[in-house]
């Protein structure tokens, strides 16, 4: 009986070994080299009827537009700078919201959304929350920050097929992102985290608010030098 609960004890601490290992090897690699997929991108070509073609041109920190860098962060993530990974202000915020009866809404960081793009099948568990979780601490502590804004910017979704900013620019305003205005940002950051329900190049009014109040809190966070905490 003794040997079989050493054995049992060896079997389980080998596991989670493993698991560590795999997960090290899965995220460490990204701090330097761009992912050339993600699962949501796979998630999207099995299930489209139709072909698929994807729109992605990866764009270096160095070569992403600062204003609309300012601009994502302040829709999707106004805490991304100071917190590790979870903004546990905004998820009191939500269930608070939630329980006087108001919509449900979303306490994810930026930091968690590159967790679910990049590794994590669609769909709600308690197993794709603890990845998620799990996930999320592994890429902050071994990517930082910049590393970390720069991968999302280049895979989040902006349409169908169309992934990363250089892209979403292209695709909605037939322009390079370093060519986007202020209000074009604005508006391409407003779509998140639905971008598929909306047009930031022929705007209904509810996205233009949205694009407007985005512009008024960029200036309220102190502008782009915001960002060079990252840098």
């Amino acid at each position: 009986m003794k040997n079989f609960k050493r054995l049992l004890i060896r079997t389980l601490l080998l596991l989670i070994l493993a698991g560590v290992t795999l997960s090290l090897l899965m995220v460490v690699p990204f701090r330097w080299i761009n992912p050339p997929y993600t699962m949501v991108m796979a998630d999207r070509w099995l299930s489209s009827e139709d072909s698929f073609y994807l729109h992605q041109h990866w764009l270096s920190w160095e070569q992403i537009p600062k204003q609309t860098a300012l601009a994502v962060v302040t829709s999707e993530d106004q805490r991304f700078p100071m917190h590790r990974g979870f903004d546990f202000d905004a998820i009191v915020s939500a269930v608070k919201a939630a329980s006087r009866g108001r919509e449900l809404r979303g306490a994810s960081t930026i930091s968690q959304q590159v967790a679910k793009n990049m590794y994590l099948w669609t769909g709600r568990s308690w197993l794709r929350k603890g990845l998620e979780v799990w996930f999320t601490l592994l890429i902050e502590l071994t990517w930082g920050k910049q590393r970390i804004l720069e991968v999302y910017l280049n895979i989040a979704e902006w349409g169908n097929g169309v992934f990363g900013l250089e892209a979403a620019s292209r695709y909605h305003f037939s322009k390079p992102a370093a060519q986007l205005t202020p209000m074009q940002s604005a508006l391409l950051a407003s779509t998140l985290p639905s971008p598929l329900n909306y047009n930031p190049a022929q705007p209904e009014q509810h996205l233009i608010d949205r694009a407007r109040w985005n512009l008024q809190q960029q200036k309220k966070l102190g502008g782009t030098a915001w960002l060079t905490p990252l840098q």
